[in-house]
């Protein structure tokens, strides 16, 4: 498959960082194409600007400045976001992501006033995170990403599509082997993906 890859991690030497690694080894490794769209690294904006709001319900075109998001998102039969949960949500980076390309004709339409989801290129859909906190913890939030993840994303894409989420809780009181077996949960479900 034609796999896209969202990463959102500031830090090169971050855990994060060495998952996202594992991920695109793991999936090039099973034969997959991936495009590997590190958001910082491509110095992603993720600030929905005035005339994009303003244009928001319009036809896109190619002078779009999220335009070129859009085609990879389009190209993609599956998607893999990996990112740590800050503050109980993405990271800026990528809910701007999500912001700027899930557009209507693009993730979805409207259709007298209801939104019918449209992005079935997506076949598959897998998220790699950590949390800082419990998993306790994030329930009691109502654990957002999770839910975005779960429910809007599996809405999203082409009906029935499977949705993984795999997380890393309590970073904070990780140690060498709860990160490591982590790891080769990961490494597992990439080899199957």
């Amino acid at each position: 498959m034609n796999i896209l890859v969202l990463y959102a991690h500031p830090v090169e030497t971050s855990f994060n960082a060495g998952l996202h690694r594992l991920i695109v080894e793991r999936l090039t490794a099973a034969g997959h194409t991936i495009d590997d769209c590190d958001l910082y690294a491509e110095d992603f904006d993720p600030r929905l600007m005035r005339q994009e709001r303003l244009d928001y319900h319009n036809q896109r075109g190619a002078a779009d400045p999220a335009s070129p998001y859009v085609e990879r998102l389009l190209r993609a039969e599956a998607l893999v976001l990996s990112y740590p949960v800050w503050n109980y949500g993405f990271p800026a980076i990528l809910k701007g992501f999500f912001d700027r390309v899930f557009l209507p004709g693009v993730s979805f339409r409207l259709v007298d006033g209801k939104v019918q989801p449209s992005l079935h290129n997506i076949r598959k859909v897998a998220a790699v995170t950590t949390y800082g906190g419990s998993r306790f913890r994030a329930m009691v939030m109502g654990d957002p990403p999770r839910r975005l993840v779960k429910r809007m994303l599996r809405a999203t894409v082409k009906p029935r599509a499977p949705v993984t989420y795999l997380a890393h809780y309590a970073m904070n009181l990780s140690t060498d082997q709860t990160r490591k077996s982590f790891m080769t949960k990961v490494a597992a479900s990439m080899d199957a993906f």
